[in-house]
Formats: structure tokens, C-alpha cells, sequence
């Protein structure tokens, strides 16, 4: 017997056409996998704990404060760290106001400014030979950093 059955004859069927009508198709046994999967049971993550070592570094000149971190970087790069960074920070700006005559004209005045260029660097998962080089490294003057274990 055949999933497909035919009609009885009617007026078009002398015609030469014939309507085929299907069977319903029946409906598949749940299993107890899919059973389990459709009642959507809460999935717990593992909270996966990322040690991070974070670097600040800041100085007056944005070229050696940007020679340097790239300096960080290769460090880090060489002994295959996850590097995020470097992201950089808003620069502090400090404004000075001096009188430029000592006795008169009050309404002389100069204004300086000292520019403090700040970026910061993410090393994920830090080993403990990335840890030691970047410690032995040696930075240019005027370059002061900040390190943190998070």
C-alpha cells in the first residue's frame, strides 16, 4: 500500500486528471533527551575567575609615553600574554596662573600648563615569567607606572 490514495472519479477525472490526497503524517515519539531539552532547564556557567594585570603608565610626553608602551606590549607579546590595551586615559591638566611683573600691572598675567598623558594596559592570565620580564624592564625617564593585580 502507498502513502499517496486517489479519489473517487468525478467529471474532471474523465477529463484525465486525477487528485492525489496525502496522509497525515504522525507525530514523533518524545524521547526523554528531547523531553529534558524542551522543558528549558536553567544552565549554570562556570564562573570562570581571570586573574588581570593592570598597567598605568603616565608621563609628560605623549611620543616616549607611546614608545614605551609598545615597549610593554612586545614584552608581554613575547611570552604569548592575552594584551588588552593600550587604552588611553583622559589627560590631567594642570594650569598654573603667574603674575608676570613682581610690583605692578596686575592685569599681566602668564598661564602655564603641565600635560600628564596617561594610558593603561590589560594583561589577562599573566604567567609568572611575563610577571619577571616586566619587572626587568628598562623604560625611559619620565615614564612612571602603576601595576596592579586584579
Amino acid at each position: 500500500m502507498t502513502a499517496e490514495t486517489t479519489t473517487p472519479p468525478s467529471p474532471k477525472a474523465a477529463a484525465g486528471k486525477v487528485k492525489k490526497v496525502r496522509k497525515p503524517r504522525a507525530k514523533k515519539a518524545v524521547t526523554t533527551a528531547d523531553a529534558s531539552a524542551a522543558t528549558h532547564a536553567p544552565r549554570v556557567k562556570k564562573i570562570e575567575t581571570v586573574h588581570r594585570l593592570r598597567i598605568k603608565v603616565r608621563a609628560y610626553e605623549h611620543g616616549i609615553l607611546d614608545k614605551s608602551v609598545k615597549q610593554i606590549i612586545d614584552t608581554a607579546a613575547r611570552y604569548n600574554a592575552t594584551v588588552v590595551g593600550p587604552v588611553p586615559l583622559p589627560i590631567d591638566i594642570k594650569k598654573y596662573t603667574v603674575n608676570r611683573a613682581a610690583f605692578i600691572d596686575k592685569d599681566s598675567r602668564e598661564q602655564f600648563e603641565m600635560r600628564i598623558h596617561k594610558r593603561m594596559i590589560d594583561i589577562l592570565n599573566p604567567a609568572p615569567k611575563v610577571i619577571e620580564a616586566l619587572t626587568n624592564i628598562d623604560l625611559p625617564s619620565g615614564v612612571s607606572i602603576d601595576v596592579k593585580m586584579m
